[in-house]
């Protein structure tokens, strides 16, 4: 089925757009390939466990005799490793010619350990995990599986952002940079009501039967896919970009593909209500403030101010706390800005140079 936050991989071709090609104007072929890691029972941060536990990543490039260019980047809510390949490599966002990239399917997405692939534990019989899960997971990758015992960065967009203020907070000596962009380091009312109520259409649909499934469902996932594609820009786009009169041709447009069984219905819901639950400063009993202190690295965080899926306020206020370089991107495109204004030479460069990026607003004069 047709994930709601599947546009996220245009938000990557336009951050790869100004870095894509080799110095001869080719675009190099795609490299890494699927591997997992096995870590049998996987014990969950609320002593829950994940049985014949896999965590699937893949690596692109090489590390450096001091192990000290290694950059982790997981996954957004339904996204997978693949969808970043095109987008890492020389010359890229990532430039495979100074890092080791490590690309990681977070927990829940149907490639690493999810309902909808679990023998054992299958469809909601999944224990319930959390963004820390995916990142003590990620973590043990990188230090059982790959030997590094740091990293030069993390970084994600969305739910991948998430996973980067996660890092950032609970393992603050590991990497030298952080960039979470359209992240958040904590769940605000108005992000759960809107992860609630797809979880809620999904559910709805009569075929789920309370998390038995008796066949594909279709009408919860269209009621799901709705309510991503309104929150997914704003209000402003989409009166610009949808016509009254095309209107039912763009909802036919939403529901056609909104189709999908009793696993992918569970790994949707297992992973909103992961991002629900995220409240990185309530796991060590602190203030956002006092979180964001523990921070080691040099962060940039990238957020977007008209973003209806991940309110910038909680990524805002942590970087006022370290007086960490903010990039606001304004735009009405919201949780999608990225699709309209590139910002990967940015991201390239802080990552090369954190000192080099100061705060800065990117104005989107085409869709204002």
């Amino acid at each position: 089925m047709k994930n709601n936050y599947r546009p996220l991989i245009y938000v990557l071709f336009v951050l790869a757009t100004s870095w894509c090609t080799s110095a001869d104007g080719q675009t190099p072929p795609a490299e890494g390939f699927q591997q997992f890691a096995e870590f049998g029972d996987f014990k969950l941060h609320d002593d829950g466990v994940v049985h014949d536990f896999r965590l699937g990543y893949r690596t692109l490039g090489k590390l450096n005799s001091g192990k000290t260019n290694a950059v982790l980047w997981p996954t957004w809510v339904g996204g997978k490793s693949q969808d970043l390949l095109p987008f890492v490599g020389p010359g890229n966002v990532v430039d495979t010619n100074a890092y080791f990239v490590i690309l990681v399917d977070a927990i829940g997405n149907g490639v690493s350990s999810s309902p909808s692939n679990s023998k054992r534990q299958p469809l909601m019989r999944f224990p319930k995990f959390a963004i820390r899960d995916m990142v003590e997971a990620e973590h043990r990758l990188c230090t059982d599986v790959l030997h590094l015992s740091h990293l030069r960065a993390v970084l994600g967009i969305s739910m991948g952002g998430m996973q980067a203020f996660e890092w950032v907070v609970t393992y603050p000596e590991f990497m030298d940079i952080g960039i979470p962009m359209s992240g958040s380091p904590q769940s605000t009312s108005f992000d759960k009501l809107n992860w609630t109520s797809q979880i809620d259409a999904i559910e709805l649909d009569p075929a789920w039967n309370h998390g038995n499934p008796t066949g594909p469902l279709g009408r919860g996932f269209e009621l799901s896919e709705e309510i991503g594609s309104m929150n997914a820009t704003s209000p402003s786009y989409r009166v610009t970009h949808t016509s009254p009169k095309d209107f039912d041709r763009f909802v036919a447009e939403i529901r056609k593909n909104a189709k999908g069984d009793g696993g992918t219905a569970s790994d949707q819901i297992r992973q909103r209500q992961a991002i629900i639950a995220l409240d990185i400063p309530g796991e060590f009993g602190l203030t956002l403030e006092q979180a964001a202190k523990r921070t080691r690295a040099r962060l940039l965080i990238i957020v977007s101010v008209q973003d209806h899926v991940v309110n910038p306020q909680p990524a805002l206020q942590f970087a006022a706390a370290l007086d960490a370089p903010v990039i606001n991107v304004d735009s009405p495109c919201g949780h999608q800005s990225f699709t309209c204004i590139s910002l990967g030479p940015t991201v390239a460069r802080f990552l090369a140079d954190p000192a080099s990026v100061h705060s800065e607003t990117f104005q989107d004069p085409a869709n204002r």
